[in-house]
């Protein structure tokens, strides 16, 4: 089995689906899913991906794995008990394998919103199982030396933190156990923790995040108004974890629309933000003048960089903000899937909540997501977004 623990995946999914599970307990959605990659012939893994989500709706978590979340201040006791009885439903997952291979989910958010990061991390591992079958990993263990090296050998990194952010686009279960079990030991001072809860838990580090895209995407639908949805999903936050897990995410409808509602109260509130898309100098420029106009003091708050990063990218980054804030960074597929073969870009992401289209409108363009494409014009127009 590909997955073989509930606790395979990213932290955020926790916390956003005990969010779900207190504030939009009735709430349906749709997720679909994309192959950035061109020429990416996936319907050659239909049948093995199909197996294996098949065997992760068999799972359920086991007491010890409850109790390890049970640790957390974060979590509700309510929650974990829901946990005990949780198990995903292979209904609500449907493959098609014409003309190319596609994949939907659609049910209740409470129950679907686990399917993301295994599903992800299933797709990945059986098409590189098939195409790379048996790969040595000496050069993947190479260039993770090499990263290693940099901050070892460049004593003005010392303060540098970054945590794993790979499990969705990983070469392989195991390699990414070893990786992380590899970085704890090499760089405990410089390894924050694991998005994957179970490697995290296996490395004893840190599982690392907060919410994702989906969550405030939902909001468009959930909330009052549309051009309240951002202020809303902040607030829900903002009650559900009372000043933990503090960091926003705010390129789901663009930086600049982001920054309008982010205003002196969550400034004050969030510990920070996190960069996902776009130019990651300009991003940085803008949130430090808009905490300087907010009057709030940069350097007490994190800027968390996630978009597509390498170390020689993340040192670069560091220089330039770390005077002036404090920049972390979450590094995914350069840590998980760096052994040789070309990675591919994945993503499932929700296209509909309520019936209703939602969107995701990125500082990349190529980002964008959105079945609906006049829901996508308004949204542009209610946030007031000239391009992409």
């Amino acid at each position: 089995m590909i997955i073989e623990s509930l606790l395979d995946t990213d932290l955020y999914k926790f916390t956003m689906m005990q969010a779900v599970l207190h504030q939009f307990p009735g709430a349906i959605v749709e997720y679909a899913f994309r192959c950035r990659t061109p020429n990416v012939d996936l319907n050659a893994v239909s049948d093995k991906i199909n197996q294996e989500i098949n065997n992760l709706c068999q799972l359920r978590f086991h007491k010890d794995e409850l109790d390890y979340l049970r640790k957390f201040s974060f979590f509700k006791s309510d929650f974990i008990d829901f946990l005990r009885i949780f198990q995903l439903n292979r209904d609500f997952v449907q493959i098609t394998n014409e003309p190319e291979f596609g994949l939907t989910i659609k049910g209740p958010w409470l129950h679907t919103i686990l399917f993301e990061v295994p599903v992800l991390a299933i797709i990945n591992e059986a098409y590189f199982q098939t195409h790379y079958p048996n790969l040595d990993l000496s050069e993947g263990r190479k260039r993770l030396d090499e990263k290693i090296a940099l901050l070892k050998d460049n004593p003005q990194y010392e303060n540098l933190r970054f945590s794993n952010f790979g499990t969705r686009r990983r070469f392989s279960r195991e390699w990414q156990f070893e990786v992380d079990k590899h970085l704890a030991q090499e760089l405990p001072l410089h390894f924050s923790g694991s998005s994957n809860v179970f490697s995290a838990r296996l490395s004893h580090v840190s599982p690392m995040g907060t919410m994702a895209h989906e969550y405030l995407q939902a909001s468009q639908a959930l909330g009052p108004r549309l051009i309240y949805s951002q202020r809303f999903a902040f607030e829900k936050w903002a009650q559900e974890y009372r000043g933990e897990l503090g960091i926003a995410l705010s390129d789901v409808c663009g930086m600049d629309a982001f920054l309008k509602d982010f205003d002196l109260f969550f400034c004050k509130l969030f510990d920070g933000a996190r960069h996902d898309s776009g130019d990651p100098f300009e991003w940085g420029e803008k949130l430090l003048a808009h905490y300087q106009k907010m009057r709030v003091d940069a350097k007490t708050k994190i800027m968390v960089f996630s978009n597509n990063l390498t170390f020689p990218i993340a040192l670069t980054l560091f220089d330039h903000f770390q005077e002036r804030s404090n920049p972390v960074f979450g590094i995914g597929t350069n840590i998980t899937n760096d052994v040789g073969p070309e990675p591919i870009q994945i993503v499932l992401k929700m296209i509909e909540c309520n019936g209703q289209p939602v969107a995701k409108v990125s500082d990349d363009p190529g980002k964008t997501m959105c079945r609906d494409l006049s829901y996508l014009a308004y949204l542009k127009e209610v946030f007031g977004i000239t391009a992409k």
